[in-house]
C-alpha cells in the first residue's frame, strides 16, 4: 500500500540518491541507515492503515478517516 506520492516515499528517494552520490563510507553508513528506519515507519504505517481498513468503523469517524487520506 505503500504511496509513491508520500513523504515517506520521498524521504527515502532523497536518502538512497544521496547514498549513491557519496564516497565517504561513514556518510554512507549513516544514509543506509535512514533509509532502512524509513523502511521501518512505512511498514508500521500501512499496517495501521491495513488495521484501520479492517476495523468496524461508526460511519461519521470512516468518513472522516476518508477526508484525512487514512482509508480509501
Amino acid at each position: 500500500m505503500t504511496d509513491t506520492n508520500s513523504p515517506l516515499s520521498t524521504i527515502k528517494q532523497l536518502v538512497d540518491s544521496s547514498i549513491e552520490k557519496t564516497d565517504d563510507s561513514e556518510i554512507r553508513f549513516k544514509l543506509r541507515t535512514a533509509s532502512q528506519l524509513v523502511d521501518v515507519v512505512q511498514n508500521h504505517h500501512d499496517d495501521l492503515i491495513d488495521s484501520l481498513e479492517d476495523t468496524d468503523l461508526d460511519d461519521e469517524l470512516q468518513e472522516e478517516l476518508r477526508d484525512m487520506g487514512y482509508i480509501e
